[in-house]
């Protein structure tokens, strides 16, 4: 479990500060002209805000699991980290609040 926790937080930092916004599904299936509607740094932050918070869910239940010496522990937080985090970063990150208006720019 810390291994898949170790990943979602490099994920999380390769995508908000590497700068790596192919991995956002659909995002790098759009053409420029539609990318260029949305706010790729703020959605960029939401996946590395859930991936964070999903990673600290699954150590804090990892270390919980072992202090208290029962692996369902363990196992639960994976899965409700997953099971909360999933959904979060899928309504969050297609919310109205990453869509740029132009018309206000402008």
């Amino acid at each position: 479990m810390i291994g898949v926790a170790i990943f979602f937080i490099i994920l999380g930092i390769i995508i908000k500060y590497g700068k790596m916004y192919f991995l956002i599904a659909g995002y790098n299936t759009m053409p420029k002209e539609e990318r260029a509607k949305f706010d790729a740094d703020g959605i960029a932050t939401v996946f590395r805000n859930a991936m964070f918070g999903m990673a600290l869910i699954m150590i804090i239940g990892y270390f919980l699991a072992n202090w208290l010496d029962n692996p369902n522990i363990e196992n639960g937080t994976f899965f409700g980290a997953i099971l909360i985090g999933i959904p979060y970063l899928l309504i969050k990150s297609n919310s109205d609040k990453f869509k740029i208006d132009n018309e206000k720019t402008n």
